[in-house]
């Protein structure tokens, strides 16, 4: 599982050096190959592909009439790119989403249990600070069961 947040840095030629902590989980459980997506263009969500394929036989199951099913596709594969991991634990962000989400120089990487979210650091704090965990939201998880 992908906990905490780990921030680092994208280098001049887009590479998102994966944090020690979430290389770990990689090294562990998966292969070298995720696809990079979105499904609003301001974060990149980087799903090892394990995961990913997952996902997809999920969708392959609907009707391909399914009107949300079409809308998550297009999403995803617009900003999507399957990329492969380097031997230094690198991941080239695609130029469309990179470019999209300002992801670049200092960036927060989180974990999301089964992938990782890359969004840009100044762009998380504010987000953060505008839309604040409220009591209402501690209510949806308590009838949740959380």
């Amino acid at each position: 599982m992908f906990r905490g947040n780990h921030p680092t840095r994208v280098d001049e030629k887009g590479r998102l050096k994966i944090p020690a902590e979430f290389k770990r989980v990689i090294d562990e459980k998966y292969g070298t190959q995720f696809y990079i997506t979105s499904l609003d263009g301001k974060v990149a969500q980087l799903y090892p592909f394990e995961e990913w394929e997952r996902i997809e036989q999920k969708l392959a199951g609907l009707s391909t009439f399914n009107p949300t099913k079409k809308k998550f596709l297009d999403r995803v594969n617009y900003w999507g790119q399957m990329v492969e991991m380097d031997g230094q634990g690198r991941l080239l962000m695609p130029q469309l989403l990179r470019d999209a989400a300002r992801i670049r120089g200092e960036v927060a990487v989180t974990g999301q249990l089964t992938y990782l979210v890359v969004r840009n650091l100044d762009d998380y704090r504010q987000e953060m600070e505008q839309q604040p965990f409220t009591p209402e939201d501690e209510k949806t998880l308590d009838d949740l069961g959380i």
